[in-house]
């Protein structure tokens, strides 16, 4: 994690910073005012300073076929102003890395979380080979903001996967084991958006032009209300793509050779993943929220594990939790000494 980055954000009238623990170092958590801030990104009318992600630049005329055959997004059908979301999977198919993906005229963009740049970094450089590649931090030079607004702008600019928003997944393979969208069925909530883009070297006068902005903790509320992973926040080295709704978002499901893709192909046509993702209603009388790793326990039995958490401006307290697959629907739950009713988010087929 970057810990010596200050965005000039936080010098704006009323910009406080994320507690130490945070990996949202760098960037306002609010601006004194955090649901009304969700709010108003709620209704397209702020931006969100993200300048602390990091941004990679790929270039060469292999570009497509190396990232088609490392990473699991089909990217050989893809064209100029195409954004997607792709995994760098373990050999067992468990979740390593989460990319945003930019599809520009001359060059693919890649937004990662900034701590786990250099391990991305290295990966995708020790695999070039013969490839006709060359891959660039850019981070100095290029910022992330973003707003809700679901359209390319004049800016590189990455969209939000439609099924993020309850739409259909379209264009992302079919198998034996059927559709993607077989995963969510209903999405809790919309988190619908976009990240693109700006010059470094504007961000100060962009922020400065800006009606409305919100912090982070506004943008984390909207994601986890509507069941969206982040790297870093909701899985660990053992989560599988199935486990939280990552089939046909950044899976697609006919292209093979990959690394990982023996495993996703065989939970997809013959299995089940063994843990799903939930979304929690927390007791609204509860001082505090859960720590992130808190058990969740059904009956006393421990069941699962709580990840992100927020105070949602009409939700109230939630959090974002992998339980057992066979943990069943609109149950009585505690984590942390904190009652909760859980929804579930991704489908286990029983």
């Amino acid at each position: 994690m970057n810990l010596t980055y200050k965005s000039p954000s936080l010098s704006l009238p009323g910009a406080i910073g994320p507690d130490e623990n945070s990996l949202d170092q760098g960037v306002p958590w609010h601006y004194g005012d955090p649901l009304r801030e969700q709010k108003l990104l709620s209704e397209k009318q702020a931006a969100v300073d993200l300048s602390h992600l990091a941004v990679l630049e790929v270039t060469g005329e292999d570009r497509h076929n190396f990232l088609h055959s490392l990473t699991s997004a089909d990217f050989l059908k893809t064209k100029p102003k195409d954004s997607l979301l792709t995994l760098i999977l373990s050999p067992h198919g468990h979740i390593e890395h989460l990319l945003k993906v930019i599809i520009d005229e001359s060059q693919i963009w890649l937004i990662v979380e900034d701590f786990a740049k250099d391990q991305i970094l290295k990966y995708l450089t020790s695999m070039i080979f013969m490839s006709r590649v060359e891959i660039t931090d850019r981070t100095q030079d290029y910022a992330v903001i973003h707003d809700s607004i679901h359209k390319v702008g004049k800016y590189p600019t990455w969209l939000t996967p439609v099924n993020f928003a309850n739409q259909p997944i379209i264009n992302a393979g079919f198998s034996a084991g059927g559709d993607p969208n077989k995963y969510i069925k209903t999405r809790p909530g919309i988190f619908e958006g976009r990240n693109f883009l700006i010059p470094r070297n504007q961000l100060n006068d962009f922020l400065n032009s800006q009606e409305h902005l919100a912090g982070t903790w506004a943008l984390e509320a909207l994601r986890i209300a509507a069941g969206v992973v982040r790297e870093g926040f909701d899985f660990d080295h053992k989560t599988l793509p199935h486990e939280v709704g990552l089939i046909g978002n950044a899976v697609h499901l006919e292209k093979g050779c990959y690394r990982g893709q023996e495993t996703v192909a065989r939970v997809h046509n013959l299995g089940k993943p063994p843990r799903k993702l939930v979304l929690i209603h927390l007791d609204g009388l509860a001082e505090r929220l859960p720590t992130h790793g808190s058990e969740v326990k059904l009956n006393g039995e421990t069941v699962g594990v709580s990840y992100s958490t927020t105070r949602h401006f009409e939700l109230g307290p939630l959090a974002l939790a992998m339980v057992k697959s066979k943990t069943p629907d609109a149950v009585a739950v505690e984590i942390d000494s904190i009652a909760g009713s859980l929804q579930e988010i991704v489908t286990v087929e029983k």
